[in-house]
């Protein structure tokens, strides 16, 4: 515009709309009715921090290459041609006489095969008279007579052949399957499998749905003796078997005619059920999905189906419910899709699944969906072209709103070519989606099927490169790997070409010197390609054999929906959105992300076990980002990256993380990649699953986010992310299902059944409030933090300490409070010891120490020794470590419930003490009087300086800090959610155990007491739980106070106070949630 302005003085004189954005090194053009951040390219931009470059054109001399055109379009002929002939390129006259001769060859056998029948049907009677389905009461039955075409290797393969006839709707069986007799082959001038067996289904023809499908599956029982295997024989797709089936011949044609709906109109609103009702119908209305729904629910769902006209997305539910659909239930039917409010597109999504096979609701599904636009389309592709298995009928409204919506869109024809190709090796229905595709190619003009016939070719070439590398070894993948870049050079010689990931990128040639490939199993190939537009930056992709991406795709499909719906809330987790495209069965191209390691890469640079050392990946972002206002830019955006990551791997349940698939750009932001394991199947080792913790966050990772050892408040920061995103993800739970249900036909094997759509919706907590799902994460986020491979880290290190280290030697101490080591000799022998009492002290806090009564040979008088519990445990550990081979006495446990340094906890342990004590000195000789025993009861200095039970009162420490609370109420019950603390201080200076102690005042009776769990050695612990107090009244409330205490708990000393806060409950507006910091005090200051 700055231009415009340097070039005319006077902006109304120039026509704006003629003029363009286009992006620097993409054919793709900026929309000037859409704002200038809404783009991908700007957002990316802005992600990376990198400049934005765009050209001003006018439209004029923007690339049209693709544009169709009169001569390369034609039109509606093109579609029948291809319908009438099978072909995908109706235009080739070698290919229309092939078909010619097709039908020729078909009739041919088809008079064979009716030769051979000796049921064959007779004539039909011309002027024969019509009924209509709904008033025929014959059963449906038919004639199973033969197979023709059978090829010679199924004959000496399989003994016996049958079939499986099954009658399905809305995917599901209408009646158990029945099977065929088991049959041989016979040879009559061709092979054929003859069983002429008639198959009955007990039900009306009347009674059958219009989309009932029947379909037959021929399965062969191998011959043992043929010496084969069962999957020497599999296929992905048979030899093309010819089947006769015989239906009954009537005296009358049975004609469908669709029945018009209902005229009644009948709502109610909910509100008028009584009580009990209403909550049921709710609590079925509330359900993200139909998945789940008991018998008993569908059938009050659809009794009460009129008072839910104010539920619009509870459509999809009510109609699974329908009891019947027959030709008399569906009236009642369409009067209640007549009468709907529309569906909003995603939701309307749903009614293309497999459940609803009619017409009409597909029809009113896809009305509704066509208001979604281009960019959201491209999102949901994947899922429409799966839905399209479920079609009835191949001229569908589905595909015709496809290919409309590809004819006025490039982006959208070009993911639908890849799409569709992609599914062509399909068993069941490849020949539908070859159809589809050919039609595509009739209508989509000369110019873009020229330029995806290129595509094919590149990957083709690419394909034969990447088998070739992967199949040699040594130095000579090397040579392979540049004879083969140069063939595909040659491509580049005549053509300039689209990459398949993304239309807009436009290669024309190869960079073959930065051509490599990764030394993973598969062996993937990078290409380096020169960018056709000069202002554009090299082009880098990898390219994929041997591995099926479709299950990658899936997943980063749902990262990148995840990643809008948190934007479109304000919430920019700073997420890696990367493309993946499967071009082909075991095959495809990845986008590669610039300026990224794994962390596998980033932590080998600090040594073979820079895995197990907190400071890698702060080191590595410091590099990147040497200055301070850098670093800490970095830092933030791993924070939110984290974050993201977390909640994205967590839902989708994807396992196998390693280092090695993880990375982390030198801006930091940290994403994921590898996609083979997902939906909670993990990776095994032997009968142990490998991921163990909910999501990877590893104590490096937790560095970076605190910015170093200790937490701060931005791990606060990292769990609020985490939480909000978790909840903005679970509104949207129906949408993930949904999707993820479309995709159950895909082929993908860990996507196959509804237990895999059941693990996201369980990760979700469908049924819990946004704060019961925060404390939920907030305890996953802890989980992952101990996981068992961190704790399995820890025990390594300190093993190896223990190894290498051993007891001190004679120079030190041999005991860490007593400054040198005392024997048998030195002290004489102990005759008797016991654990005669406690006491309690205070230095400077209270505690309980130990009173040890020592009798020795020789004297008269007992002396008496001071030990604590601590004191007693290191006894016991350093025991351990110089009598590995012996066997100690139990020692007490050190973990108990409540508070350790309480009076009863004190008196039990002197009782275990002393029981310990005797064990030890009536073990072996060589244990009981060791050095290391009699030092431990040698008198030491303190020993002689007993103090009094009554010590000095313990001086009241600093106070400061700050707590974030969320106070709300409902259905009787008070909720109070303790979220974080920061900025806590200590007298000692030393990190305290924080937790909160809680009361409603007035209480006389202490009953109101709650407490949350205790956060070890921080300043700024995250809490996220919930204290609840039910049965209070708003009235009564109002009464109250609530006081809130944070505690440090000690273990050999009184839990110290550490600030308070009350609150009086009249000054808040109970009726909504109230979140906010509070300042903590030394007393309990009302605020």
């Amino acid at each position: 515009m700055q231009a415009l302005c340097w070039v005319h003085d006077d902006l109304n004189e120039v026509d704006i709309g003629s003029y363009i954005l286009k992006v620097c090194g993409q054919e793709e053009v900026l929309q000037n009715k859409h704002c200038i951040g809404s783009h991908e390219y700007i957002q990316n931009c802005r992600k990376w921090d990198i400049e934005i470059k765009l050209q001003l054109l006018t439209h004029s001399v923007i690339c049209s290459d693709l544009a169709r055109t009169v001569s390369g379009y034609s039109g509606i002929y093109a579609l029948k041609l291809y319908y009438n002939l099978g072909s995908l390129q109706p235009e080739n006259p070698l290919k229309v006489s092939i078909n010619q001769l097709t039908r020729a060859v078909e009739a041919l056998l088809q008079l064979h095969t009716n030769s051979c029948s000796s049921s064959a049907a007779a004539s039909p009677k011309l002027g024969k008279s019509t009924k209509e389905a709904w008033t025929a009461t014959e059963h449906l039955q038919f004639t199973i007579f033969a197979a023709h075409g059978i090829s010679s290797g199924w004959v000496s393969n399989y003994e016996k052949y049958y079939l499986i006839c099954s009658l399905t709707h809305n995917g599901k069986d209408l009646f158990k399957p029945v099977q065929s007799k088991k049959v041989g082959t016979y040879k009559n001038f061709f092979y054929l499998i003859k069983w002429d067996e008639l198959i009955i289904f007990p039900i009306q023809i009347s009674q059958l749905p219009l989309e009932s499908v029947l379909c037959l599956t021929l399965f062969g029982i191998l011959n043992q003796s043929s010496g084969s295997s069962p999957d020497a024989n599999k296929q992905r797709r048979g030899p093309e078997i010819l089947g006769q089936i015989d239906f009954p011949s009537h005296a009358f044609d049975i004609e469908y005619k669709i029945p018009q709906a209902a005229k009644t109109t009948v709502h109610h609103s909910i509100e008028t059920l009584e009580k009990p009702l209403r909550q049921r119908l709710l609590a079925i209305l509330s359900k993200d999905n139909t998945i789940g729904l008991s018998k008993e629910d569908k059938e009050f769902l659809w009794e009460k189906r009129h008072y839910c006209h104010s539920h619009t997305n509870s459509l999809p539910k009510i109609l699974v419910s329908a009891p019947h659909w027959d030709w008399a239930s569906l009236p009642e039917i369409y009067s209640l899709l007549q009468q709907w409010p529309p569906l909003s597109p995603l939701a309307a999504l749903e009614l293309l699944d497999s459940k609803f096979a009619d017409q009409e609701v597909r029809n009113t599904a896809v009305n509704w969906i066509e208001t979604l636009s281009d960019d959201e389309l491209t999102d949901f592709l994947p899922q429409f072209v799966q839905a399209l298995k479920y079609e009835t009928y191949l001229d569908s409204a589905l595909v015709r709103f496809l290919l409309a919506r590809a004819l006025g869109s490039i982006r959208v024809a070009h993911y639908l070519y890849w799409l569709l190709k992609d599914t062509l090796y399909d068993t069941k229905f490849g020949v539908r989606y070859e159809q589809i595709l050919g039609a595509f190619l009739s209508v989509c003009g000369k110019r873009l099927r020229e330029e995806l016939e290129k595509q094919t070719k590149l990957v083709q070439l690419f394909g034969m490169v990447a088998e070739r590398v992967k199949q040699t070894s040594g130095s000579a993948r090397q040579a392979a790997l540049q004879n083969g870049m140069e063939r595909v050079q040659l491509f580049f010689l005549k053509n300039k070409c689209r990459l398949p990931l993304n239309p807009s990128l436009v290669a024309k040639e190869l960079n073959i010197k930065a051509c490599s490939f990764f030394s993973s199993n598969a062996v993937p190939l990078k290409i380096a390609l020169i960018n056709a537009d000069p202002l554009g930056e090299e082009i880098n992709v990898m390219f994929k054999v041997g591995e099926d991406l479709r299950q990658d795709m899936l997943a980063l499909q749902m990262i990148k929906i995840m990643d809008k719906i948190w934007l479109q809330e304000g919430l920019d987790l700073r997420m890696v959105i990367f493309k993946c495209l499967s071009t082909g069965k075991d095959r495809g191209m990845v986008e590669l992300v610039p300026a990224s390691d794994t962390l596998r890469k980033i932590q080998v640079e600090y040594g073979v076990t820079g895995s197990f050392k907190d400071k890698p990946l702060a080191e590595w972002l410091r590099k990147y980002n040497p200055t301070e206002e850098e670093y800490e830019k970095a830092s933030e955006n791993f924070i939110y990256s984290c974050a993201g990551c977390c909640v994205a791997t967590y839902v989708l349940g994807i396992c196998d993380r390693h280092n090695d698939n993880i990375m982390l750009r030198n801006t930091g932001h940290m994403f994921h990649i590898d996609f083979g394991k997902f939906l909670g199947h993990a990776q095994m080792f032997g009968s142990f699953k490998r991921d163990r913790a909910p999501f990877v966050l590893t104590s490096d990772m937790a560095y970076v986010i605190n910015g170093g050892e200790k937490p701060t408040i931005r791990f606060q920061l990292f769990v609020d992310l985490c939480c909000q995103a978790y909840n903005l993800i679970r509104k949207h739970a129906s949408l993930f299902l949904n999707l993820l249900s479309l995709m159950l036909s895909s082929g993908l094997p860990e996507l196959s059944g509804v237990q895999d759509l059941k693990y996201v919706q369980d990760a979700l907590q469908p049924q819990t409030t946004d704060a019961e799902a925060t404390i939920f994460f907030t305890r996953l986020i802890e989980s992952s933090l101990g996981s068992v491979a961190t704790k399995f880290n820890f025990f390594i290190h300190n093993l190896a300490q223990l190894r290498f280290s051993g007891l001190p030697s004679n120079d030190e101490p041999i005991l860490s409070f007593s400054a040198k080591t005392y024997s048998l000799k030195q002290d004489g022998r102990i005759k008797q010891v016991s654990v005669f009492t406690y006491q309690k002290r205070y230095n400077p806090d209270k505690h309980y120490i130990y009173v040890v009564r020592v009798l020795r040979e020789g004297q008269v008088e007992p002396t008496f020794v001071f030990r604590t519990f601590d004191e007693f445990q290191e006894l016991h550990n350093k025991l351990g470590i110089l009598f590995p081979l012996w066997k100690l006495p139990g020692f007490p446990n050190k973990m108990v419930l409540g508070r350790t340094h309480i009076k009863d906890v004190a008196a039990k342990r002197k009782v275990e003490l002393n029981s310990y004590i005797q064990s030890l000195m009536n073990s072996s000789s060589e244990v009981a009087e060791c050095d290391l025993v009699y030092t431990f009861f040698h008198p030491l200095l303190r020993d002689d300086k007993v103090e009094g039970i009554d010590g000095i009162a313990r001086p009241t420490g600093k106070v400061g800090g700050e707590v974030k609370l969320s106070i709300s109420y409902r259905n009787s019950t008070l909720f109070i959610m303790v979220m974080h603390i920061k900025d806590l201080v200590t007298e000692d200076g030393a990190d305290p155990n924080p937790y909160v102690k809680t009361y409603l005042l007035p209480d006389t009776h202490k009953t109101s007491k709650r407490k949350t769990k205790i956060s070890r050695k921080t300043r700024n612990p995250t809490f996220n739980e919930m204290l609840v107090y039910n049965g209070y009244s708003m009235e009564t409330l109002k009464q109250r106070e609530l006081q809130l205490s944070v505690l440090s708990a000690e273990s050999l000393r009184e839990n110290f106070f550490l600030g308070g806060i009350t609150l009086s409950l009249k000054d808040f507006n109970l009726s909504k949630e109230t979140v906010n910091w509070y300042r903590l005090t030394g007393k309990h200051s009302h605020i």
